[in-house]
C-alpha cells in the first residue's frame, strides 16, 4: 500500500468502474486543483449546492438532485421541496443562490488558504470538514478529512490506538497529522495534487477497493 503503483492501479479501476467522478470527472477535477479557475456567481453557487447536498446521500443521488435544482434556479423554497424534503438544506441553497454575487466576491477577496476556508465555513449549512470539501471543488488543493480518510491516516500512521478518536465532526490532531503525512508521502510518490490523491482514495475506500 502507498506506492506509486498501488495509487495509480486504485484510480484505473475507478475509471473502468465508471466511478471516476465527484461532481466532475477525475480529469475535470485535476485539470481545476492543476490550473485554479475563477468561478463566476452562478458557478460558485452551482458548486456550493452540490456539497449542500452531497452530504449524507450517495454521489449519483445528489448529482440528480442537484441537476434537477439548478434547471429551476431561481427559485422559493417551497417549490423546491418536492424535489428534495429537506428544508434546511433546501434554505441554505435557496439563500446561497439569492446572495451568490455576495458570496462569490466574498470568497475571492480572501486572500490566503486559510482565510478562504474559514470563509467557507460560515456559508450556509457549511460545516468545516464539507468547507475543505467545497475548497478542493472550487480548486483549492486541499483534502477533506471526512471518516473514510481519517481511517486510512491512522493505518498509514500504524497507530490503532487511534481508531477511537476517528469522529466526523471533530478531526483529532493526531489523526490530521497521519493524514497530511499520508497525502504528503502520496504526492511525493506520483508528482498529483493532494486534493485529486483525496478524490480517488475517498472514491476507493467508499467502493471498497481499499478496506480498513
Amino acid at each position: 500500500m502507498f506506492s506509486k503503483s498501488w495509487f495509480e492501479n486504485l484510480d484505473a479501476q475507478l475509471r473502468e468502474m465508471g466511478l471516476d467522478s465527484d461532481d466532475k470527472s477525475f480529469d475535470e477535477i485535476k485539470e481545476i486543483l492543476s490550473n485554479k479557475p475563477r468561478f463566476s456567481p452562478d458557478e460558485f453557487a452551482s458548486i456550493v449546492s452540490y456539497v449542500i447536498l452531497a452530504g449524507g446521500f450517495s454521489q449519483k443521488t445528489a448529482k440528480k438532485i442537484h441537476k434537477i435544482i439548478m434547471e429551476k434556479m431561481p427559485a422559493n423554497t417551497g417549490d423546491l421541496l418536492p424535489i428534495f424534503n429537506n428544508k434546511n438544506k433546501i434554505n441554505a441553497i435557496v439563500k446561497i443562490w439569492d446572495n451568490r454575487e455576495s458570496y462569490c466576491d466574498g470568497f475571492y477577496k480572501c486572500s490566503t488558504l486559510d482565510e478562504r476556508l474559514n470563509y467557507l465555513q460560515k456559508l450556509p449549512h457549511i460545516g468545516k470538514i464539507t468547507a475543505n470539501h467545497l475548497a478542493r471543488n472550487l480548486g483549492e488543493n486541499v483534502v477533506k478529512y471526512d471518516i473514510w480518510i481519517q481511517r486510512l491516516g491512522v493505518v498509514y500512521g500504524g497507530n490503532t490506538a487511534l481508531y477511537k478518536k476517528i469522529d466526523n465532526g471533530k478531526l483529532d490532531t493526531d489523526i490530521k497529522k497521519c493524514c497530511d503525512d499520508m497525502f504528503e508521502h502520496l504526492h511525493k510518490e506520483t508528482g498529483l495534487p493532494i486534493g485529486y490523491i483525496d478524490v480517488v482514495l475517498w472514491k476507493a475506500l467508499q467502493n471498497h477497493l481499499i478496506e480498513v
